[in-house]
């Protein structure tokens, strides 16, 4: 019963906090007023040259997204953390970027290789995945996940987890791409995925 009242108390901030974000009219009508079209965006692998963009995207995109936490991670911070992983092993993770039309970076995916006892049949984590949401509902979260799905299957790498906050809009999202919810031992949602086999994300 508690587990089945949390999860319903997340499933209503999840709601809440999707309720301000742009529609798909909206941001259709804004890329239209651009002159965007979907093909125009570009998906590349992040550089050590891109970490300052990067990071005060990060910051932009997760402010976004968790609006109403009072304590927000720093650019320093941020700076700090992707410095940190382009120090790691190139073999070890990637970085996919995407650019809009205007050349700005808009949005990002970083998947790493998983090694952990508490799931120790996956290999692959999608450990960040943001776009900035006046690009949603565009297709390029999909693009994203796709290309991390393709790179994962390049490392023979075939499946995926993702842990995430309960609370988080983009759960959904996450599910529309087959991501199976993971729950803990009493029953409670806490925002995790899985993809056990990602040609499930490919045939899509």
């Amino acid at each position: 019963m508690k587990a089945f009242i949390k999860n319903t108390v997340n499933s209503a901030a999840r709601y809440l906090s999707a309720f301000g974000r742009p529609s798909k009219r909206e941001n259709m009508r804004l890329m239209n007023k651009r002159g965007d079209m979907p093909d125009d965006f570009v998906i590349r692998e992040a550089t050590i040259d891109d970490i300052k963009l990067l990071a005060k995207l990060h910051v932009q995109t997760w402010n976004e997204t968790y609006w109403n936490v009072k304590r927000k991670p720093t650019l320093e911070t941020r700076l700090s953390q992707w410095e940190e992983k382009f120090n790691e092993p190139a073999a070890n993770h990637f970085c996919f970027l995407v650019i809009n039309p205007q050349k700005d970076l808009i949005g990002f995916a970083y998947g790493k290789r998983y090694a952990h006892d508490d799931l120790p049949a996956y290999r692959g984590e999608l450990n960040k995945l943001y776009l900035l949401s006046a690009y949603h509902h565009l297709g390029l979260g999909r693009k994203l996940v796709t290309k991390v799905a393709e790179r994962f299957l390049s490392m023979g790498i075939d499946n995926m987890v993702l842990f995430g906050t309960p609370r988080n809009p983009s759960c959904h999202f996450h599910e529309v791409m087959g991501g199976r919810r993971l729950y803990a031992a009493n029953g409670e949602f806490h925002g995790g995925y899985a993809w056990d086999d990602l040609m499930v994300i490919i045939d899509r």
